[in-house]
């Protein structure tokens, strides 16, 4: 079976991530999104607020399984299973840092792949920071996310006030 797991923070998950998540479905016969944290990032929701979201708007997938983790993304590839890592790459400035992660990963376990996808032109733009940011000032998200990330956004942004 071909098992690959697409890590991130989704905080929150975009029509970008989404378009992403779609691709992979097609290439693998299992996709496993990593819900994660990042100790360079404050995020909006908490990990399980997040893979209950995440859960909530890919449950139309049937390959498509949702998770939290933490530690090192090789060795929870490992654990998994999984063949390879799913990574985004919108722009060129992300390719430096991925590629580099990439090599990392690579000399840390041999044996798991980074892939690389690129999502739709509409979505090159798109990140979880600038929502969230648009969002908190009030503005209009629902091209950005789907109805229900939309509900839960405008939800924990009151809950904040």
């Amino acid at each position: 079976m071909r098992h690959v797991i697409y890590p991130g923070t989704f905080d929150p998950i975009t029509n970008g991530h989404l378009d992403i998540i779609e691709r992979a479905t097609t290439l693998f016969d299992l996709v496993t999104i990593g819900v994660t944290t990042n100790p360079a990032k404050n995020p909006l929701f908490s990990v399980a607020e997040r893979v209950t979201i995440i859960g909530d708007v890919t449950h139309h997938f049937s390959n498509v399984r949702v998770e939290g983790f933490s530690g090192l993304l090789v060795d929870y590839a490992q654990r998994l299973g999984a063949c390879a890592i799913i990574r985004g790459l919108r722009a060129i400035s992300d390719f430096e840092y991925e590629f580099q992660m990439a090599l990392v990963n690579r000399k840390i376990s041999d044996g798991i792949v980074t892939v690389f996808l690129m999502p739709h032109e509409k979505y090159t733009y798109l990140n979880s920071t600038i929502v969230k940011e648009v969002a908190m000032f009030g503005g209009d998200v629902s091209r950005f996310v789907p109805p229900t990330v939309e509900a839960q956004l405008k939800k924990k942004i009151a809950e904040r006030q």
